[in-house]
């Protein structure tokens, strides 16, 4: 074993350390359910900013992007980064306080199927079940990419069997969001994005002066020699699928539970301002490195294949920096990875354990029983995940596209109206969610061989139906006079 190897594994032992330290010891923080998934509605602005933008990103911002861009799809990844940017701000802007508000009116909900079903006054429990099973269904398709982002790096830097990376990132993961819940994730994503963000900043600029008299025109020239593919003008449509991945973030049940649980209202604009900051320079810094890592590696001998497009990040930080700084930095996919799959984790067993099995199973069930549930789902969830990601060949890109519509398609809709309109109800918002749901997953599986309409990213026709659907059965069916005067009651809550 070289010493750059070595290097490497203590920056990285050191690292997992620090991530299982803040899981044990946030594990007697957790006295009730709402401690476990909201953290008692006491995490700060900091914190909730860049736990938000972490697990958002997800491995997806370190590899897939970078990836991407790697391959020649620049006007693909600078269109979609505009998308989640403005999608970001407008969620923070016209959903994070009335979200809060509203679902501490409607029951002090601390889950999504909680707080819909509280808000439409859901008796049936027939939203309840249907929002837990989509959930279930997306996260651990969301949560298999950031299994894969894990073997994926440990392969590239240590040569590890892509398997044995994956038995190393699940345990981990379930390590610190097993013991630690709400707190010890929102604590470690705060790390996370920090480590992310100062990645980007120090390595875009070394990358830049690496490469010296490089112009715009040599990197995109470098483009199609490394690749050997052409560039293609970006058309209509796919402008249109880019910029619709802003529309996820009104239906990210893992970012939007963030929301709910930030200290006070008053605090929110603070962690927008931060938030906002933080992707603008990570999502930059990505696309820089996927694009100028082009040039640097090919100026340091190094070409890589389609199918290792993804370690673009990877590649150009064992290049560029001594081995145990390299490890470090490179953790810092490791922490993209990890912070979107606990939150995600987190997330689904909140929904399965307070929505089913304390909401329709055993109503009577005491807190320390639902704790228990909860931290089982965690386990049985990821085990699911795992099975997904086993084969190496699998995009993370891909994974992450289809869960991210999934949730924009349903929850995004619904979410928007519970927080903006009165007449909402119970019979029109579980129509609006499988409707969505159905022609999400439809819509991914068609080619756009079939008819050109389907190369159409499907959150966009998803998102339009639940969005029609409940409006028009909303319109056919009546709200309470209970449910009107809470809402009434939201919106005169002061800030």
């Amino acid at each position: 074993m070289t010493p750059q190897i070595i290097a490497k594994i203590l920056a990285f032992v050191l690292y997992l350390g620090i991530m299982i330290y803040i899981g044990l010891k946030n594990a007697n923080k957790n006295n009730s359910s709402a401690d476990f998934f909201l953290g008692g509605r006491k995490v700060g602005p900091w914190v909730t900013a860049l736990s938000a933008e972490a697990s958002d990103s997800s491995a997806w911002l370190l590899m897939g992007l970078p990836g991407l861009c790697y391959l020649g799809g620049v006007q693909e990844s600078i269109w979609t980064a505009v998308g989640l940017i403005i999608g970001t701000y407008l969620s923070w802007l016209f959903v994070a306080k009335p979200l809060r508000k509203c679902s501490i009116t409607f029951g002090d909900s601390i889950t999504i199927p909680e707080f819909l079903s509280n808000r439409f006054n859901d008796k049936s429990h027939v939203l309840s079940v249907v929002s837990v099973i989509f959930i279930v269904l997306f996260f651990t398709i969301y949560t298999a990419s950031g299994f894969v982002a894990c073997a994926k790096l440990f392969n590239s830097v240590f040569g590890l069997n892509y398997h044995a990376g994956l038995a190393i990132g699940l345990v981990v993961i379930l390590c610190y969001t097993i013991t630690g819940g709400y707190t010890a994730v929102c604590t470690t994503d705060f790390l996370q994005g920090s480590l992310i963000f100062i990645a980007f900043v120090i390595s875009t600029f070394i990358a830049v002066f690496a490469i010296g008299t490089s112009t715009t025109a040599d990197i995109f020239q470098n483009f199609q020699k490394v690749t050997g593919t052409e560039l293609q003008a970006f058309n209509g449509m796919g402008i249109v699928s880019a910029l619709a991945w802003g529309l996820g973030y009104f239906g990210m049940p893992h970012i939007i539970v963030r929301f709910m649980g930030i200290r006070s209202n008053g605090e929110i604009k603070k962690a927008r301002r931060i938030g906002i900051s933080w992707m603008l320079v990570s999502y930059i810094g990505a696309i820089l490195i996927g694009t100028l890592g082009t040039v640097y590696l090919k100026n340091h001998g190094i070409t890589l294949s389609a199918t290792d497009a993804e370690t673009v990040f990877s590649a150009t930080m064992q290049n560029m920096y001594p081995a145990f700084i390299a490890g470090i930095f490179l953790c810092a996919i490791l922490a993209a990875s990890m912070s979107t799959a606990d939150s995600q984790l987190l997330a689904a067993s909140s929904a399965v354990s307070q929505d089913i099995y304390k909401g329709l199973i055993k109503k009577n069930a005491d807190e320390k029983e639902v704790l228990n549930v909860s931290r089982f789902v965690v386990f049985l969830i990821a085990l699911i995940a795992l099975f997904l990601s086993l084969n190496p060949n699998s995009s993370i890109f891909s994974l992450v596209s289809f869960a991210w519509s999934g949730f924009g398609g349903t929850f995004g809709p619904l979410i928007l109206l519970a927080l903006y309109w009165k007449r909402t109800t119970a019979p029109g918002a579980i129509a609006g969610l499988i409707c969505g749901g159905v022609i999400d997953v439809i819509w991914h599986y068609i080619p756009a061989s079939v008819a050109p309409i389907f190369g159409l990213y499907e959150i966009v026709p998803a998102f339009l139906a639940c969005l029609i659907v409940t409006v028009v059965v909303s319109l056919c069916t009546k709200t309470s006079d209970e449910v009107a005067a809470k809402y009434d009651q939201y919106k005169n809550m002061a800030d």
